[in-house]
């Protein structure tokens, strides 16, 4: 009975997954979006398949990853914080954002279908690809 209470919770601390699929982390930006996960390395910006409304999940963000965070729908990092450059370069574009989930590159995979809820912290998977 008290197991079925908190089936819903989700963790609250970073990098915590939740059996549903959904990663933790910390809101930089509210707001929610959804779209397919583009996992982007930095050395593979130039060549990246990243369409506008995708959501950017990246271990950091650096100036290269501007053009990609202008068409994304959701910034998703595994390192950083409220002053990182993903958390500051979001709140300019008005973009949900979510980091320090410490794990997002490698839980979600390019291609997933996710729901970035910067307003709860939480990138849940709706699809796999």
């Amino acid at each position: 009975m008290i197991g079925e209470m908190y089936r819903d919770y989700v963790p609250q601390f970073p990098g915590a997954i939740h059996a549903s699929g959904a990663v933790k982390g910390v809101s930089a930006c509210g707001g929610i979006a959804q779209g397919k996960a583009r996992i982007v390395q930095e050395k593979d910006i130039p060549t990246a398949n990243f369409h506008e409304g995708d959501i950017l999940v990246c271990d950091m963000t650096s100036s290269l990853y501007i053009p990609l965070m202008q068409k994304a729908a959701a910034i998703v990092t595994d390192r950083g914080g409220m002053l990182s450059h993903a958390a500051i370069v979001s709140r300019e574009l008005g973009k949900p954002c979510i980091t320090a989930t410490k794990n997002a590159t490698k839980v979600l995979h390019d291609g997933d279908r996710v729901e970035v809820d910067a307003n709860r912290g939480t990138v849940t998977l709706l699809k796999k690809s």
